[in-house]
């Protein structure tokens, strides 16, 4: 499994793309529709393993960064045809204002973020046509076993957000659309709500992703629950969530007050009507997650604590939801850093990055 946060649009997961991938060229020695032979090619791939990455690993971490390989673009186009989405990844031709913007939000990250990253993160490297914005997998040792990770932003889109308007937008997709209702997300003052603030931002997440590889915040992504070994701890992930071994999924320890928060989804279909935002964001208030991306499942969980501790915390920069009905606020929601409810969690982050 990767983590691909579908940023910007919504990817379709049509039958098209199975029919387009039949017309396409053999990869890796596999035929597009041999799901089996592009499974095993992708396991197998130089991509997975740190030897690919060791020149971008001897660089500072604010030079890991650029147009993506060729051997990361053929393993993209790997992921695409095993996932049934229909675009081929290639390597973006970065304009120089928009490679400023990426050294600049990448400058702007605190120096603990930095050195957490030191050895575990072998860059950030652009495509154009991911089939989403933000892509995060692990690379392993020479023994098989997960050392880092690195992420993949599509280029193309990133270079339409402004970080309001961007998050703005991500925080509406689990609502219907309804006459009168409105939901605002503000990330970024006035003087900064630019495209490196929705750089930064975006980066954060997959930065989490990252940070998590090889720290038992969170069972392993390459791990579905019931392969989970039953004695293992996970101090962050327990925090908010259990293992139902019986169905074979992850549990929310909020569920029993949070009822709806199981039809919280981002990006692929609001599954909640405009008029569930308040009572929501009313729920999510009495749990420890941070933000309603966070509820929605283990990983995003500890990836958005992430994001909103360093944002808020380290950085003091503003996030905040507001909901208005008629032009007229009804809920208001910010972080919970600070309160009783997110001390445990504040408290592994903070220790996490030397604090």
């Amino acid at each position: 499994m990767t983590w691909r946060q579908a940023f910007g649009f919504i990817v379709a997961f049509a039958s098209a793309a199975v029919a387009d991938g039949a017309r396409a060229e053999a990869l890796a020695g596999c035929e597009p529709t041999d799901k089996a032979c592009l499974m095993k090619a992708m396991k197998a791939h130089p991509a997975k393993t740190r030897a690919f990455w060791q020149a971008a690993l001897a660089k500072p971490v604010a030079e890991r960064l650029g147009p993506a390989p060729e051997g990361l673009t053929e393993f993209l186009r790997l992921d695409n045809l095993v996932n049934g989405f229909p675009e081929k990844p290639r390597p973006s031709r970065l304009a120089p204002d928009f490679l400023a913007d990426v050294r600049g939000a990448i400058a702007d990250l605190p120096p603990a973020v930095r050195r957490a990253f030191g050895a575990s993160f072998a860059g950030v490297w652009f495509v154009d046509d991911l089939g989403g914005t933000g892509f995060t997998d692990m690379f392993l040792d020479g023994k098989g076993r997960p050392e880092g990770g690195f992420i993949v932003l599509d280029a193309a889109v990133l270079g339409k957000f402004k970080a309001n308007a961007w998050a703005t937008w991500k925080e509406n997709t689990p609502f219907k659309p309804a006459p009168g209702w409105s939901l605002e997300a503000k990330i970024e003052p006035p003087a900064s709500d630019d495209r490196r603030g929705a750089i930064r931002y975006i980066l954060l997440h997959e930065l989490g992703h990252v940070l998590s590889i090889n720290r038992d915040v969170h069972p392993s992504w390459n791990l579905a629950p019931k392969e989970v070994p039953a004695g293992a701890r996970f101090p962050f992930f327990e925090l908010s969530w259990t293992i139902d071994r019986k169905e074979g999924k992850y549990a929310s320890r909020f569920d029993a007050t949070f009822p709806k928060r199981a039809f919280v989804v981002y990006y692929l279909g609001a599954k909640l009507e405009a008029a569930d935002m308040a009572p929501a964001y009313a729920a999510l208030a009495k749990t420890d997650f941070p933000t309603l991306y966070a509820a929605t499942s283990p990983g995003d969980d500890f990836a958005e604590s992430f994001v909103s501790y360093v944002h808020t915390v380290l950085m003091k920069r503003p996030w905040e939801v507001v909901i208005r009905k008629d032009g007229k606020v009804v809920a208001t929601h910010r972080p919970c850093w600070g309160e009783a409810r997110c001390a445990a969690k504040e408290r592994i982050l903070a220790s996490l990055l030397g604090q």
